[in-house]
């Protein structure tokens, strides 16, 4: 958790899910004022309620969020949520967005012709920087609900696990570094399915599809040297409940690298469904 020793008010650029809701409820509780902008189209209608201060703009306003964040004498700020990445590779994304004129200055210099996250994080991260916001690590206010090392929960992982995640986890280290995806799924010595863009969930739903052997493992994790102002892998009950519906019985996650919505909810859930629930270092 963060220290909470300033209290000026915290910025909050917020997509989809209920991470940024999170977020904000820790950072309220640090005794700071959160200023939200949320993304309209992405995020939860609930957010509002969470935020002291809410504006809604579109994806492509990025001169808009700035407005709002300087308004408010916003000197620091956090990017969290859900904000699909095949909208990245829409071909009329500028037109469906009606981009300002500093979103179109800043793809066409910055992003057209590179659409990875590390890319246009950087560039969003520059475009704050260039009005005095600082982009911060977006688990500084959440850090008790990161992944710990060793069981989480009351099941215990499976005789053959260990083996998976030996198999697995180099694999999954590789796929990250060559920025392929954040996750794949394993049974035995065989990866069923990688992540890529369509995410997590889609991937599950595709392995149960084509695994009709129960057993199979969940590995997801970020590098080591992960930026961690945005795109943080994440968990969340309805993960542990979609692996359980698909035949998994194995959830592995890197240790301080995954985010889990709720942990209490999140181990919860692993226990009711009979899903171990793994941190690994």
């Amino acid at each position: 958790m963060h220290d909470g020793t300033n209290r000026t008010p915290l910025g909050l650029i917020a997509g989809g899910g209920q991470l940024p809701a999170l977020v904000a409820d820790s950072i309220r509780h640090a005794g700071r004022e959160v200023c939200c902008v949320g993304i309209r189209g992405s995020y939860d209608p609930a957010l509002p309620g969470h935020c002291d201060n809410f504006s809604p703009a579109g994806m492509m306003r990025i001169g808009r969020w700035l407005r709002i964040l300087r308004r408010h004498k916003v000197q620091e700020a956090i990017m969290v949520g859900r904000v699909e990445k095949q909208h990245a590779h829409d071909p009329f994304l500028l037109l469906r967005n009606l981009p300002d004129l500093r979103t179109l200055r800043l793809w066409r210099r910055r992003v057209r012709h590179d659409k990875r996250t590390t890319t246009i994080l950087s560039a969003l991260a520059d475009e704050l920087a260039s009005e005095g916001i600082g982009l911060i690590d977006s688990t500084a206010y959440i850090t008790d609900h990161l992944a710990t090392v060793g069981v989480m929960g009351t099941i215990e992982p499976g005789p053959g696990h260990a083996a998976i995640i030996e198999r697995g986890w180099p694999i999954l280290l590789r796929m990250i570094e060559l920025d392929v995806g954040q996750a794949l799924t394993i049974q035995d010595r065989d990866v069923l399915a990688v992540e890529a863009t369509e995410g997590t969930d889609a991937m599950i739903e595709r392995t149960g599809t084509y695994c009709r052997s129960p057993g199979w493992a969940l590995l997801k994790t970020s590098s080591a040297d992960h930026d961690m102002r945005s795109d943080v892998p994440t968990i969340g009950p309805k993960t542990v409940a979609r692996v359980a519906e698909a035949g998994g019985r194995l959830i592995a996650v890197g240790a301080d690298r995954v985010i889990m919505l709720d942990k209490g909810a999140v181990i919860e859930a692993a226990n009711r469904h009979g899903i171990a629930l793994l941190g690994v270092a």
